[in-house]
């Protein structure tokens, strides 16, 4: 049981993937004007690196290393994502069409977010057991939220604020999002058992 608390509070504090390990900036970035779209863009996240995990850490250990295929990894999970996506699009066209109206362009880039592959080759490098790897990926895909999601509300008081001309937009964007991730930083002395 401590085991999987510590893999939750890391991923989701600790080393969050998009403020301490850099990935996911793309979306981070671009679906970050509206708590509402993060949210969305998040809980979509969410479901693609949790069941992307499953998948993945299944088709390694069952195919890939008994084969010896080891080098076929990215691709097969590249495919994986991207199949993945399609689904998820399919089903948020027909149960939330405003929902996929506001993620746009970002809803197709989920196959492209690095998170999702780094998060599925990760658990083969930390050598996560399955249930181990369902629970880092879920716990993963919530500290994206969780960043998503603040920095969406950061953006939504941005917006009504006056700024100076040289920092509006993507300058103060930036600025913002790396004190965000030195606010992350301070749970880094958290430790766990």
């Amino acid at each position: 049981m401590l085991t999987y608390l510590s893999i939750i509070i890391t991923a989701i504090f600790i080393n969050n993937i998009v403020l301490a390990q850099f990935l996911g900036i793309c979306p981070f970035l671009g679906v970050s004007r509206q708590t509402g779209s993060a949210l969305g863009m998040g809980a979509a996240v969410t479901f693609v690196i949790t069941l992307s995990t499953a998948v993945t850490w299944c088709l390694q250990t069952y195919l890939l290393d008994p084969l010896q295929l080891q080098f076929l990894q990215t691709i097969l999970f590249i495919l994986v994502i991207a199949s993945l996506v399609q689904m998820l699009e399919i089903v948020i066209r027909k149960i939330a069409p405003a929902l996929y109206e506001a993620l746009g362009v970002f809803l197709p880039l989920i196959t492209t977010n690095c998170a999702v592959l780094g998060v599925a080759i990760l658990v083969i490098q930390k050598q996560f057991t399955l249930m181990e790897s369902i629970a880092y990926g879920f716990s993963t895909s919530l500290g994206f939220t969780l960043a998503l999601w603040i920095f969406a509300g950061i953006r939504e008081q941005i917006a009504i604020t006056k700024v100076p001309k040289g920092m509006s937009g993507v300058p103060l964007a930036l600025l913002c999002a790396g004190i965000l991730a030195m606010a992350f930083m301070g749970f880094s002395g958290i430790k766990i058992g």
